[in-house]
């Protein structure tokens, strides 16, 4: 079979002037996408490491101001025994009852959610004073009660202001993500490449032909959409078969693909145009500096409440074309926003492999 020619013909237009200026039309109304859902995302406090961060915040705080108080270590001691267990009921009770009402509170405006979240804090504060005093056997007296209700509503403020704060440093990071993902996306050597793959192919395989440029759509389609703030794995396995179905017209025998999938982690949630990146990088850097090309590995399974991606290369005796890490950088950096510590990225450079892998929740 003919191989397709790895460059595009003189006739065809200057890529950089035809395809950037929508390819920054669409990254303008996905930044606006994903400011959209960073505002759905402000009460989304069920990650374990976030709601870790506030009670350790809170535990801190109530600390020191016991500590100003405190005549020696004992009574310090004392205060914060009790002290502690009210702060921790009280602020594991808010954040259980601000995730399940998170939709709820994201249609509010900022006042309102000022008041419910204040008002909450309020009511569990008052009630977990009232289940310590039970356990005591003491009657608590009405001043206390009124200073620990406004105590736990001013705590719950404080968290309001803290949450409000990270969603302003997560909207630069996603938007500069997103613009980057989207240009990297559209790369004119890879759109030249797939037209004259399939120009060469419309005279040899018509009905591949037609496959190879439903494929191209797809990627274009995806890349270019107002995407949410997740998709499943199962979305992203396809998205990446697509592309890595377009590079095997080009590479044909050089680009040897292994799938290791496991069905029961298709629903895990990643960010939009997770995966694709990753295989990109495996036939950039080892399989196309090759001539003989190499073998990419895709591997998903499920490890408990855990789901396991890895993305493996071959990489050739030869030098590989420089990276600059933005698309690993991205991917990382999505992670981290969408599932917090609950994630883990970790690279791998072993001899003669390189392997990605991504550990994330189940259920997020």
């Amino acid at each position: 079979m003919k191989q397709p020619p790895s460059s595009p013909p003189s006739s065809l237009p200057d890529a950089s002037t035809t395809l950037l200026p929508p390819v920054i039309s669409a990254a303008a109304g996905a930044v606006q996408a994903g400011d959209a859902a960073l505002r759905a995302q402000l009460f989304d406090v069920c990650h374990m490491g976030l709601a870790l961060r506030a009670v350790l915040g809170v535990q801190i705080l109530l600390s020191l101001g016991i500590a100003l108080q405190s005549a020696d270590l004992e009574q310090w001691l004392w205060q914060l025994a009790s002290a502690s267990f009210v702060s921790m009921t009280a602020v594991l009770a808010w954040l259980v009852l601000v995730c399940a009402g998170k939709h709820l509170l994201a249609r509010l405006g900022s006042a309102g959610q000022w008041l419910v979240l204040a008002g909450l804090g309020a009511l569990c504060a008052s009630l977990a004073w009232r289940l310590l005093n039970a356990a005591a056997g003491e009657a608590g007296t009405q001043f206390r009660s009124v200073a620990v209700a406004l105590s736990g509503a001013a705590v719950a403020s404080s968290l309001w202001l803290w949450l409000r704060s990270r969603q302003r440093w997560q909207r630069p990071a996603a938007a500069m993500a997103q613009l980057v993902e989207l240009q990297s996306r559209i790369r004119p050597h890879f759109l030249f490449n797939t037209l004259n793959s399939a120009i060469v192919l419309v005279q040899l395989d018509p009905q591949r032909a037609e496959k190879v440029l439903e494929d191209l759509s797809e990627l274009f389609r995806v890349a270019l959409s107002e995407n949410g703030a997740a998709v499943s794995l199962d979305e992203e396995i396809e998205l990446a078969r697509r592309y890595l179905e377009i590079e095997q017209i080009r590479f044909g025998d050089r680009l040897r693909v292994q799938w290791r999938l496991d069905p029961t982690a298709g629903a895990a949630q990643v960010p939009p145009l997770m995966l694709q990146p990753l295989v990109e990088n495996a036939v950039r850097h080892g399989v196309e500096p090759n001539d003989e090309g190499g073998e990419i590995e895709v591997l998903t399974r499920r490890r408990g409440g855990q789901v396991e991606v890895r993305v493996s290369n071959t990489v050739g005796p030869g030098p590989s074309r420089p990276g600059h890490g933005l698309a690993l950088d991205n991917v990382r950096e999505r992670l981290l926003l969408m599932h917090d510590v609950a994630a883990q990225f970790e690279l791998h450079a072993a001899p003669g492999r390189y392997v990605v892998k991504i550990l994330l929740p189940l259920q997020s």
